[in-house]
């Protein structure tokens, strides 16, 4: 870190879709940060060889309730090869540039078992030479089994993989077209918010979403808009929210930050329907931050330091 799946089996997926989007032409869509992405270098706080840690408390949408949890987003700026689309270890190969990248880690419990789930996004800072994120991996861990899915941008496309539990998903390679990626907005966000789209998108809904609701992963049209936010949900002066309707569901998405640099979020809001039907919503208001390097900190001694972010010891 230099820089740093008959009745029975549809039962069992509810428990432990989405339909193709209309064709839309490249006018009524933006589906590229690269068609209004504003020049700016990544701020100057994402090059002290630290990383930002920041604790929410949560309540999730999940089966039929909203169920207690926190979540953890991890931003921290890290060399990364854009051939193998790894951490620059190293340092040997040329094909190296800098990213901004979000360790996104949700934990909550429902009813008698938990899920921990982990979303792992890589940008690049430099949005005019690399306008597409390049990678995205997400893992989830439940007690009724794991799902793996990753997706990297090759070949003007999203590279895609599927390891599920779950015999409708089971192994799955496949391509998605181009579109901004729902995973992404929140390293958007933290680079240059002024360069988020406004009006029509397509849109890639977001990993865990996706393995959580038992969809196809595609881009799916939405709206979004960007300004001031004037909610009681969250705290903070002078907060911005971007929220993304999508138009084929009853889902909206909507995070909060604070207008200045470094944009830290303050928290985020996803309605959409539960399995029963009614619509729910997910949110998480931010609780503790810290500024860390937190790959240095793994010591018994340095258990005492969870304490600075609300966490158990």
């Amino acid at each position: 870190m230099k820089y740093i799946a008959l009745s029975v089996l549809a039962s069992i997926l509810a428990a432990c879709g989405q339909q193709p989007s209309p064709t839309a032409t490249k006018a009524q869509l933006t589906s590229s940060f690269a068609e209004n992405e504003a020049t700016k270098p990544l701020d100057a706080y994402w090059y002290q060889g630290k990383a930002e840690i920041t604790r929410y408390e949560l309540q999730q949408n999940r089966y039929r309730d909203l169920h207690p949890g926190e979540a953890l987003l991890v931003f921290v700026t890290e060399d990364f090869l854009t051939d193998k689309q790894v951490k620059n270890d190293n340092y040997k190969n040329t094909n190296s540039i800098n990213a901004l990248k979000t360790n996104y880690i949700n934990r909550f419990t429902t009813g008698l078992y938990d899920y921990s789930i982990m979303t792992s996004v890589f940008t690049p800072a430099d949005a005019a030479k690399h306008p597409q994120t390049l990678k995205v991996t997400m893992s989830s861990q439940d007690w009724c089994g794991q799902s793996f899915m990753q997706t990297n941008w090759r070949n003007n496309r999203y590279e895609t993989q599927v390891r599920s539990y779950f015999e409708q998903e089971a192994d799955q390679n496949f391509d998605a077209a181009k579109a901004i990626l729902e995973d992404e907005l929140f390293n958007r966000i933290r680079i240059n918010p002024a360069a988020l789209p406004s009006g029509q998108i397509n849109i890639l809904p977001s990993l865990s979403h996706t393995r959580l609701q038992h969809t196809k992963f595609h881009p799916a049209r939405a709206d979004a808009v960007l300004k001031a936010y004037d909610g009681k949900d969250f705290e903070g002066d002078n907060l911005q929210m971007y929220q993304v309707t999508f138009s084929d569901s009853k889902r909206v998405l909507t995070i909060v930050f604070e207008q200045q640099a470094p944009y830290k979020i303050a928290g985020w809001m996803e309605s959409h329907p539960s399995f029963d039907g009614q619509v729910r919503r997910t949110i998480a208001k931010r609780t503790h931050t810290v500024l860390t390097p937190y790959w240095q900190q793994n010591g018994l001694a340095d258990r005492a330091l969870r304490k600075q972010l609300g966490l158990s010891e």
